[in-house]
Parts: C-alpha cells; structure tokens; sequence
C-alpha cells in the first residue's frame, strides 16, 4: 500500500496530538510513573488507530466491524475526563478499556466478523492480547503513580 498525501496528514495530526497531550501531561506533573502510564497510553492508543487504519484488525482495513475499537478510544477518553486524569481514577479507566477491548474481540469472534480473512481468528486473539497487555501495563503504572513511587526524584537517587 503505498501513502498518499491524506495518510501522512492523519499520521502527521496523530503525533501532534500524542505530543501535545504529553507535553500537558508533563507540565502536571514530575511523576515518572504517571509520565510512563501517559506514553504507554497514548502508544497503545497512537498503535490501535494506526493499525486498524492501516491494516485492520478485524479482516480487512475497510471491514466496518473495526470501527468497533473507537469505542474502545471513546472508554479510555470519556473516562479519563470523569477520572479528570488522576492516578487511581485512570486506574480504573483503563481496567475498563482493557475490557472494552476484550469485549470488542469477544463480539468479532462470536459473530463471526472478519472470518474470511486468512489470519482469522488467531489475528484478533493475538493483537486483542497485545493491546489488554498494554492498557494493563498503564493501569499498573497509574497504581504506581497514585502511590507516589517512582518519581523523578526517586529514580535520580537509585
């Protein structure tokens, strides 16, 4: 697939957008736990779009059924506005877009959307497993925030 100029203009607002939400991230605060769970966040989010755009995850790029994981977005973005981004609130967010996501892959399976793709279903069980990993990997990281361990001050003296 070769790009046009449309795909480099979504790719190139894609990483304003995760650089200006961790810029804001970083004038909050110093926490290191917090500015990690916020990278691997918004990499998970950067990566589900990119790859759901690109290639699909369920079948084909242009398979409907995919537009399913922008819910997925929408549980950690609508929850991270009613947590107002605090640590054990985001905790609990991203418990929650784990879930989302499993449950998205969980209607794709069952209903059998995207089963004439060649990669069916072992494709969607395995991308579903690396994104959970990586909403629970914030989540643990948000754990750590919230209970002030590894903090910029702390990793200095280590």
């Amino acid at each position: 697939m070769s790009w046009d100029l449309l795909d480099f203009t979504v790719f190139a607002i894609m990483l304003l957008g995760v650089g200006v939400i961790f810029a804001a991230a970083k004038r909050k605060t110093d926490n290191a736990a917090y500015l990690f769970a916020v990278g691997v966040s918004l990499a998970t989010a950067f990566i589900l779009i990119w790859v759901n755009g690109a290639v699909g995850i369920i079948g084909a790029e242009d398979n409907d059924a995919n537009m399913l994981f922008f819910g997925v977005l929408a549980v950690g973005a609508i929850g991270g506005i009613i947590a107002r981004f605090q640590p054990l609130g985001m905790v609990r967010v991203l418990y929650a877009t784990a879930l989302a996501q499993g449950i998205v892959a969980a209607i794709a399976l069952l209903a059998g959307l995207g089963s004439t793709a060649p990669g069916w279903p072992k494709d969607i069980l395995t991308l579903t497993g690396f994104f959970i990993s990586l909403w629970l990997l914030s989540a643990w990281l948000f754990r750590k925030a919230a209970q002030g361990k590894l903090s910029v001050e702390q990793e200095s003296e280590v």
